[in-house]
């Protein structure tokens, strides 16, 4: 599943390839994820520029002009492809056909990606964009694993299940720690450990995709890499599960109970 950095890039590089244009066909292939008809979402967006494309939490949105927003969640194995020929890419769920002849498509070969038509505006704060203070007041005194509270899209928006044990490795704490035990001096480095690990992480991203859609980059992953058998620290990977999702952590990693 796409996460914070991967979307943060996908966002950049629609913005620097299709900004400004003029939505001239919007092929919709699969329509039972959006929340309105396929012919409601066509008259919405044909013909309307593309103001800017940007990522909220999980999902893109792609603002329009006359204040038209589609916001797109990938899901599970949702992805966004450049379109160089006239044939619609295979699962394509929708198809974006811009003035000039430059296309991308949503696809998903699980049919679960889902477009939104104009969503609603959620409070919850990003994970790049939260002060220490909400960090600091949501773990005290819950009894929540930590790595669960950190991908809770409910609470802080953007990590998943991948780089919340990259966050966490990074930090030191296990991934099992009961978020309400963790002391002050650990919570300021977990919270530090967000920003670090994101902005390389998109850093990396970035430079790889250049101006193009590659797809979920996790090469560089230091511990959520199932080919790594161990750190570059030497330290063996372990496997676990937390709420079903695998988990990837080593018994360095300081647990607070």
């Amino acid at each position: 599943m796409a996460e914070l950095p991967d979307l943060t890039v996908f966002a950049q590089i629609l913005s620097r390839r299709f900004k400004g244009k003029t939505l001239e066909t919007l092929e919709v292939s699969i329509a039972k994820k959006i929340n309105v008809t396929a012919k409601e979402l066509k008259k919405a967006l044909e013909g309307r520029q593309l103001i800017n494309v940007d990522r909220v939490g999980k999902t893109l949105q792609l603002s329009f002009s006359g204040s038209q927003v589609l916001g797109l969640h990938l899901m599970l194995r949702g992805e966004l492809v450049l379109i160089d020929q006239d044939e619609p890419p295979r699962f394509q769920i929708l198809g974006f056909h811009f003035e000039g002849g430059e296309a991308f498509a949503l696809i998903d070969m699980q049919k679960q990606a889902t477009p939104t038509l104009n969503p609603e505006k959620v409070e919850v704060p990003d994970a790049l964009d939260m002060d220490i203070d909400y960090f600091r007041a949501l773990l005290a005194k819950k009894r929540t694993v930590i790595k669960t509270l950190l991908m809770d899209q409910h609470k802080i928006r953007g990590i998943g299940n991948s780089y919340s044990d990259e966050i966490l490795y990074h930090a030191g704490i296990s991934p099992f720690s009961i978020a309400g035990a963790i002391p002050e001096k650990a919570i300021k480095k977990l919270f530090k450990s967000i920003s670090t690990v994101l902005d390389k992480a998109i850093k990396e991203i970035s430079e790889e995709n250049g101006n193009e859609l590659r797809g979920e980059l996790r090469d560089f992953m230091v511990i959520h890499n199932p080919e790594l058998k161990e750190t570059s620290k030497g330290e063996k990977i372990q496997t676990g599960k937390i709420g079903g999702r695998k988990t990837y952590y080593t018994d360095k990693q300081e647990l607070f109970e």
